[in-house]
């Protein structure tokens, strides 16, 4: 099992969602977080005052997938997300050593 995580462009998670369920994933998690990468934020003016934004607001979206889908999923996150500029984001793929399903108990790939 895998974790990929992902952190995108906020206008662009209706585009991975619709990706992502297209390939059968029933479930994700989505958090607003902040973050910069190689931009360093940018300058903004506001009021006519110039001021420095040092953290872009993003969205991470979590997946928990069996190892097969893992391909799939990062392919389509890379194809619906990319705008070809700076900032697009990254993914990352992190193994799993346990799921469990808190309602019924199961664990491993049938708590996914």
């Amino acid at each position: 099992m895998k974790l990929v995580m992902a952190i995108i462009k906020p206008f662009k998670l209706d585009e991975v969602r619709e990706a992502l369920t297209g390939l059968g994933i029933q479930g994700l998690t989505v958090s607003e977080v902040k973050g910069f990468g190689r931009q360093k934020g940018q300058t903004e003016i506001y009021r006519g005052a110039e001021y420095a934004v040092n953290f872009l607001p993003k969205v991470k979206i979590e997946v928990a997938v069996t190892d097969d889908l893992v391909d799939q999923i990062v392919e389509a996150v890379q194809r619906s997300a990319s705008t070809g500029r700076i900032g697009d984001g990254k993914v990352f793929v992190l193994d799993m050593a346990a799921a469990v399903r808190i309602r019924t108990g199961e664990s491993g790939a049938d708590a996914l």
